[in-house]
């Protein structure tokens, strides 16, 4: 009993003076540099963390951060959906009934994106979704801070059709099969009735 009432003390006498001696040790601000620069690892010693959020770290060329869609320019190939390997692209398309407009590199929009939702709580940021694109909506920015209260806040909705739009869309789409799908039955009633 003893003997582990003096190991417990021993212990946390150890840990005290670590914790102290890391206090007292350093008080100078950390440099920022970028990470290119030679003695980036070197300037790690004898400083404290940097004071986020008033201090931040430069953010490398290449870094891996916050999805962005810029929906004009999307067609909704769903291909981002596709590639993603945990799943974090929601979309929903509607097809038009006629042209829709162009994205910004020219190509032509035939579907409407009644949703396009990404959880980046799911996100593994691998970028897989930005090099598919082909009219490059997808993006990584260079926003690596998004903290939120409610994880449901990660859920990014880009779409922005209305719920009322869409169901406007999907019925527009629902007469224009329907209309089609009577012309065809009359011209083969008018085939048949020829023969």
């Amino acid at each position: 009993m003893i003997k582990n009432a003096i190991n417990g003390l021993t212990t946390a006498w150890k840990g005290l003076t670590l914790t102290i001696g890391h206090l007292f040790a350093s008080n100078s601000k950390r440099k920022i540099t970028p990470v290119s620069n030679d003695n980036y690892f070197k300037n790690l010693e004898g400083t404290n963390t940097i004071q986020y959020p008033k201090q931040e770290l430069p953010i490398p060329e290449v870094g891996r951060y916050q999805l962005e869609v810029e929906i004009d320019d999307c067609i909704v190939c769903d291909l981002c959906a596709k590639i993603c390997p945990v799943d974090c692209i929601d979309i929903e398309a509607i097809k038009a009934t006629e042209a829709i407009g162009q994205t910004s590199d020219g190509t032509t929009k035939r579907l409407y994106a009644a949703k396009f939702d990404i959880d980046m709580a799911k996100c593994m940021y691998c970028g897989l979704c930005t090099i598919v694109c082909p009219t490059e909506c997808i993006i990584m920015t260079n926003q690596y801070d998004k903290s939120v209260f409610e994880i449901k806040d990660l859920t990014y909705e880009f779409s922005d059709m209305t719920p009322e739009d869409a169901a406007e869309k999907r019925a527009l789409l629902d007469k224009q099969l329907a209309e089609r799908q009577a012309a065809k039955l009359a011209a083969m009633q008018k085939k048949e009735g020829g023969a």
